[in-house]
């Protein structure tokens, strides 16, 4: 049986511990209101790329077609890019994003697919390690960087233009809600046609109105689809950090509550230990007295 001043200690240790995460949990909160404002103002701009382009691909096809567009006509090689955060104490948060991509690996792997594995945050990069399938690694760092998004876009685009992939998919956790967090999957090449919320568009309704565009459609797409890539990319690292931090408070105030269950049941096991040694010792002092 643990002694009173182990079982003090062990108090005082759980203490700091809810103090902890208390703070992490009052942080969360602060920093939540911001990203899912950033998450959710990034949307309308994606969209409307995305529209765009919807309306741009409906006019091109054969040969003049981009190939990010289109793709290569095979689906043999994948690029399977996951995106996490760089921290933990979020619960399940990274891990369930992990899973789905890795799902999907597996998947691939037992159709006879060749896979590669670019991450983009320290949680999926170790976690993902093992499969050493890894052409790349970026850090997600604490705030979402258009900078690290053109870096990812960039390798992608490097390891297509070079004929390594046929087909990319990027996997992240969208934001719809405080208790809310689901991990999402969206093609990045051949392009898919969806908005910043990554659900799919028709498209700008042009009431029947005929445009010519100039330049043509296949040279706006050219330069559209490649910034295409980073908003998919910067938007889902945004949608990650409110996601992150939404599961960071929600674990660390669940944290907090059972370090409180916890200080009370130890607080009480202390009183009746302490209790038990009074009268032991009251038991002790008494029988010396009568026998003297």
């Amino acid at each position: 049986m643990a002694s009173l001043k182990e079982m003090r200690n062990r108090i005082g240790s759980v203490k700091a511990t809810q103090k902890i995460t208390k703070a992490l949990q009052m942080v969360a909160a602060a920093k939540l209101r911001r990203s899912q404002d950033a998450a959710q103002n990034a949307r309308p701009y994606a969209e409307r790329m995305a529209a765009v382009i919807a309306n741009l691909a409906a006019g091109v096809s054969g040969e003049g077609a981009p190939k990010l567009l289109v793709g290569t006509g095979s689906d043999q090689r994948h690029l399977v890019v996951v995106a996490t955060s760089d921290r933990g104490l979020a619960g399940g948060f990274n891990s369930s994003i992990v899973r789905v991509a890795r799902e999907r690996i597996n998947s691939l792997l037992a159709q006879g697919k060749d896979v590669r594995v670019l991450t983009v945050g320290r949680k999926a990069r170790d976690q993902l390690r093992r499969l050493d399938r890894s052409v790349g690694a970026l850090e997600a760092g604490g705030n979402p960087s258009l900078a690290v998004a053109e870096q990812a876009s960039a390798k992608i685009r490097e390891l297509f233009d070079a004929g390594q992939v046929d087909v990319v998919t990027l996997y992240f956790s969208k934001f719809k809600s405080v208790v809310t967090q689901t991990p999402t999957g969206v093609q990045l090449i051949p392009t898919e046609i969806r908005s910043g919320g990554h659900d799919s568009v028709a498209g700008i309704d042009l009431k029947g109105a005929v445009y010519e565009y100039e330049p043509d459609e296949e040279t706006i797409l050219e330069e559209l689809l490649p910034r295409n890539i980073t908003t998919q990319i910067f938007s889902a690292m945004l949608e990650n950090q409110a996601g992150f931090y939404a599961a960071q408070m929600t674990a660390m105030d669940n944290a907090t509550r059972n370090a409180g269950d916890m200080i009370s049941a130890l607080t009480l096991k202390y009183n009746r230990s302490r209790q038990a040694q009074i009268t032991k010792e009251l038991i002790e002092i008494i029988s010396g007295a009568e026998a003297l």
